[in-house]
């Protein structure tokens, strides 16, 4: 090259190294960027276990709540027994007045009925004809009905003579239940079906078993 750009010599021109600043200003960036990428992973392995802690307390507290809810149950259960337990003996046919009505056309039904629950050892009241509120009215094998005193007494006992019976109760001050025959009547129970039914009546239900985890939080 010619000129005032004329090398002369034997020294050439040299490439000079970055200042020391630059090189400063580059570690410090690049020692943030590291320590961020740092911090963002660190983040992540906190919200990873973090979550797993919380499904499993979460988990661990849903099992305590149905363990609660299994005991109450079962306390529950223990009530109806004692109250089943307490409560009074179960009549014999022979202290329950039948009254026998036919809501039925068939002639001779109440008669025929009373006669078969007289020998199964019932007391017989009336026989005859039920009344304007049930004749005809009744689409089932009949309703047993009778006061509220007799729900779990004389009620149950009378419905094992006749399967599908309902069991109703009104506001009668006496002690006689009623039995009326519907349109699907057709006979009484066999009388070994209605003993095995009597029986199991009066058969007290076995107590509920304690928890076998027995685990309680």
């Amino acid at each position: 090259m010619g000129g005032k750009y004329r090398i002369t010599g034997d020294k050439y021109p040299r490439m000079r190294r970055p200042s020391g600043r630059r090189r400063i200003v580059l570690a410090a960036i690049a020692a943030l960027a590291v320590a961020g990428l740092l911090g963002w992973g660190s983040l992540q392995l906190i919200d990873v276990f973090g979550g797993e802690d919380e499904a499993s307390a979460a988990s661990g507290t849903k099992g305590c709540v149905t363990t609660q809810q299994s005991d109450a149950a079962r306390q529950r259960n223990q009530q109806k027994q004692q109250q089943r337990q307490q409560r009074k003996p179960l009549p014999e046919p022979a202290q329950i007045k039948v009254n026998v009505l036919n809501a039925t056309p068939r002639g001779g039904l109440a008669k025929e009925t009373a006669d078969e629950l007289k020998k199964r050892g019932f007391a017989i009241g009336k026989v005859g004809n039920a009344t304007k509120a049930y004749d005809k009215k009744v689409e089932g094998p009949g309703i047993v009905l009778g006061p509220k005193s007799a729900t779990d007494t004389a009620l149950p006992v009378l419905a094992t003579q006749v399967a599908g019976a309902q069991r109703q109760t009104d506001t009668r001050k006496g002690g006689e239940i009623d039995l009326i025959l519907g349109s699907r009547f057709k006979d009484l129970a066999k009388k070994e079906d209605a003993d095995k039914a009597l029986a199991a009546l009066a058969k007290p239900a076995p107590a509920p078993s304690p928890s076998a985890d027995g685990k309680t939080c």
